[in-house]
């Protein structure tokens, strides 16, 4: 799931309180098709908000170095132990 940037989130409350007022407009205007269309888009940026409200704080984790090994060869295909 792709998480909206929490650096983000004053934007977000920006627009939601933008498509708030752009509501009252539309319902003071009847605008009923607007205000749905606007409606949909104040559900996205609530669901957006949540999502950051949810979301779980960030950890590092340590991976650590990858150790690589020489490969082993079997017993048998050693060329120094043929005589």
């Amino acid at each position: 799931m792709l998480w909206p940037d929490p650096a983000q989130r004053d934007r977000l409350v920006e627009i939601r309180d933008n498509l708030l007022a752009r509501i009252a407009e539309a319902e003071r205007e009847k605008w009923l098709g607007e205000m749905e269309g606007l409606q949909v888009s104040l559900a996205g940026a609530e669901q957006k908000l949540t999502q950051l409200g949810r979301r779980p704080p960030s950890t590092v984790v340590d991976l650590g170095i990858p150790v690589i090994t020489a490969p082993s060869v079997p017993r048998q295909h050693r060329p120094e132990e043929r005589t």
